[in-house]
């Protein structure tokens, strides 16, 4: 591995507006021959995009991301080779422009700005190797000037302001240039560098408008025709010093741009530009839309179509679990849970990507956690936010926060905060120190995340421990519970129906079980003794409080499907409850009624305790609230308010409506486990599940594919006259428990297989009357 950098932190010694850029014009050392190899060694206070003689080393995006900044802060290594190869001697230039990236710009919902620090900074590091295998090293120190940008403004929240009037290749000349002063050396403690194991943020593709058209106030907007995150890249000429400025947002709002959703954040991006062909393309921010106004645009309006493109980011994560089925609309809502989690996996796995909030929440990665390790390889990823979840713990007296990185504990964040301060665990959200890790083993199959997350794992529930009341039940103080049920009070999501006591006890219950099985596969036998105590505790503490003859306090849908998902209730207690959830399910309509805690659970209750066709009435209803009524309102993306947009289709009034929020998209897993059939039976997927079932009415086929470590591995099922026919692929060194829907069971090896069996017949509904429903799952 390579050695970290030793150069120094530095940072302009002079103001400069928007993003600075420091350089260094320095000569190739010479009498070595040619250079063979080179490399760059960078990270900031910041975001930096470094270039060496005006050619970028890297097409990673906001390097070096967000971390927990006080303890961790990464630094990326590229190969800068390509852009110094073969020279011997002469003349070069290094640059590293800094945007203000997490760490001094916006961040959070009351409009704070610099919460890690006041001085955006970079530390770069160029390695270059010659022939003879000398090796010259240019790094970051008091020699190094600063230059302004053609980047004037620049926020993640607000957007970029460009003017091409500044040239860019003046900062690759050898000469002085205008406006360029020095550097100061900034107090940075080496220890917090750590080397990139996260995958880096990348583009992943280009969209071109669907339409563009004239809004009846005038305005010229684009439609992308899909929910993203990303910016748009511009292509225009026009005289030098006119300003081009686009606004962005998810939705439209009688018919003109909804930015009232966007709550601060301005998401407006600035081009001046310079009288010649102009590219424009701000890489210092990043917006989450869908539709794009243009003002200042001279070209006919037909041709903003040529020169717009949307420019889709994300974490470089590659795709390993598909799914595809009969039902157009199911269809639409898979393909809308995987654009979610591309937008909001952009460097930490954040909320939503369009307003003034974007952060690592911990309760939605809790409640999405399985569904992401299926649908991406998110192993790196997830680990490496572990890490700064674990430090921040650390810190905190063994308190996970609620964001990580936790910029919360720097901002005065109003009442709330402070409920949230009086009690010692807040369920769900900090429970995702134990659900996301198991969610990983399950995966991947390396138990070594569990090593490494351990003492995080069990100092979560050895708080539980101390959090419990003198009943042995995790009650009093402030919870978060089943936030945003869609029966709350719209402005106080967290006073759900389910009883926020009753919640939390499950939560943690969970979290102590994984606990326990977590210290068995590490061999920490005495941990494990302990934590199966403190679950037996727990688990009959909840029994005897709050079950009576299968009916669960409060009788609500979520704290049966709690119970039930989290083995809380037993024998006849399970079975009655399990007839109660599907009562509620059916006094409601067969609408959801259940909001983070219970909603990734609900459906799996409903199955195992034998309420397939109840489960299935409530994942293929359209009306609101449900998972298939934003599809036919044209989503492309999961929502975080059910009702995000109304069924007259106006903005829900709501502080919070986000069109791009993936925590509801954890019934994802349902799809792939029982919709299509397949479930991890051990961890790493070594022995997989293959038990479809079908519902009566509804669907006639449906399929899954995942790449595992082991290889691929498929399965699908469809009906026809009255018969249904399973297939199944199986990698070698994989083992499949094949269960039918008849009862049938067999165990099978590598291979292609496929069984049929009698089924009551299938009847679809049609959709072809939907033009944006998909007619497939897409690959993305």
């Amino acid at each position: 591995m390579t050695t970290p950098p030793t150069a120094l932190m530095i940072t302009p010694d002079q103001a400069i507006d928007g993003a600075p850029a420091v350089r260094r014009v320095f000569a190739l050392d010479p009498d070595h021959g040619p250079v063979v190899a080179a490399e760059v060694l960078a990270t900031a206070h910041g975001v930096c995009e470094v270039r060496v003689n005006g050619a970028p080393v890297s097409t990673d995006l906001l390097t070096p991301g967000w971390t927990s900044y006080e303890w961790r802060l990464r630094y990326a290594q590229w190969d800068a080779t390509p852009v110094l190869a073969g020279r011997a001697g002469g003349r070069a230039v290094i640059e590293a422009v800094i945007g203000s990236g997490w760490y001094a710009g916006h961040l959070g919902w009351d409009g704070s700005k610099e919460v890690h620090g006041s001085e955006r900074a970079a530390l770069v590091e160029l390695r270059i190797r010659f022939a003879d295998g000398h090796v010259q090293t240019v790094g970051t120190d008091e020699t190094w000037t600063s230059v302004p940008t053609e980047t004037t403004a620049d926020d993640l929240y607000d957007g970029q302001r460009i003017d091409r009037r500044i040239s860019a290749a003046d900062r690759f000349a050898a000469a002085p240039m205008p406006g360029e002063g020095g550097v100061r050396i900034v107090p940075f403690d080496a220890a917090r560098l750590a080397a990139y194991t996260s995958p880096p943020v990348r583009r992943q593709e280009e969209i071109s408008p669907i339409r563009v058209w004239r809004s009846p106030a005038g305005a010229l907007l684009a439609d992308f025709g899909q929910n993203l995150v990303g910016w748009t890249r511009l292509s225009v000429r026009g005289a030098a010093g006119q300003e081009i400025t686009l606004r962005h947002a998810e939705v439209l709002d009688a018919e003109e741009l909804g930015t009232r959703p966007l709550r601060r954040a301005r998401a407006t991006d600035v081009f001046v530009l310079s009288g010649a062909d102009d590219v424009f393309e701000p890489t210092l921010t990043f917006h989450g839309f869908r539709y794009v106004e243009v003002s200042g645009w001279s070209g006919a309006d037909e041709d903003l179509a040529e020169a717009l493109r949307a420019v889709v980011i994300g974490s470089d994560l590659t795709r390993t679990g598909t799914f595809r089925s009969s039902h157009p609309l199911l269809n639409r809502l898979h393909e809308n849970i995987v654009w979610g989690m591309r937008g909001n996996f952009v460097d930490v796995p954040t909320d939503c990507p369009q307003r003034d909030e974007r952060l690592g929440w911990t309760g939605d990665l809790a409640a999405f956690a399985e569904t992401a390790v299926y649908l991406y390889d998110t192993e790196a990823f997830l680990a490496d936010w572990l890490r700064d979840l674990a430090v921040e713990q650390e810190h905190a007296d063994g308190r996970i926060p609620i964001v990580v990185p936790d910029n919360l504990k720097y901002e005065e964040i109003g009442a709330m905060a402070a409920a949230m301060g009086s009690s010692l665990v807040i369920a769900l959200w900090n429970d995702a120190a134990c659900w996301v890790p198991w969610a990983m083993y399950e995966a991947y199959g390396d138990p070594g995340v569990l090593g490494e997350q351990y003492a995080s794992m069990t100092g979560h529930v050895r708080r539980v421990a101390a959090a419990l009341s003198p009943r042995d039940l995790l009650e009093g103080g402030f919870q978060l519970g089943d936030w945003l049920d869609p029966t709350a009070p719209p402005d106080a999501p967290h006073l759900a129906k389910a009883d926020p006591a009753v919640v939390a006890t499950a939560c943690v219950h969970r979290s102590v079980v994984i606990a326990r099985d977590t210290a068995l596969v590490l061999g920490r036998d005495d941990d494990a003794a302990e934590f199966a105590a403190l679950a037996t505790r727990i688990g009959g503490a909840f029994a005897e409080h709050w079950v009576r003859d299968g009916r669960i306090h409060s009788d609500a849908p979520t704290v049966y499907a709690l119970a039930i998902a989290f083995g809380l209730v037993e024998g006849t207690d399970r079975a009655a409850a399990g007839d109660r959830l599907a009562e509620l399910v059916a006094e409601s309509g067969h609408v959801i009624t259940t909001g983070f805690a219970g909603t990734p659970f609900i459906l799996t209750a409903l199955s195992e305790t034998g309420h397939l066709e109840t489960a299935y009435r409530l994942l293929l209803q359209e009306r609101c609230p449900s998972w298939l009524y934003p599809v036919t309102m044209g989503a492309t993306t999961m929502w975080e308010r059910w009702d995000s947009m109304l069924p007259d289709g106006t903005i829900n009034p709501g502080e919070m409506t986000s069109f791009n929020h993936y925590a509801f998209g954890a019934v994802g897993t349902w799809l792939h486990r029982v919709v299509a059939g397949l479930a991890p039976a051990a961890p790493g997927h070594s022995r997989v599940r293959i038990a479809p079932r079908p519902p009566e009415t509804g669907l006639t086929s449906a399929e899954t594919a995942l790449d595992s470590r082991h290889g691929r591995i498929a399965t699908g099922w469809s009906v026809e006259g009255g018969r249904l026919r399973v297939v199944a692929t199986i990698p070698e060194g994989v083992t499949a428990e094949v269960s039918l829907p008849s009862g049938f069971a067999v165990e099978v090896g590598a291979g292609a297989h496929e069984w049929e069996e009698s089924f009551p017949g299938v009847v679809v509904r049609s959709a072809a009357s939907r033009p944006w429903v998909s007619t497939g799952e897409s690959e993305g």
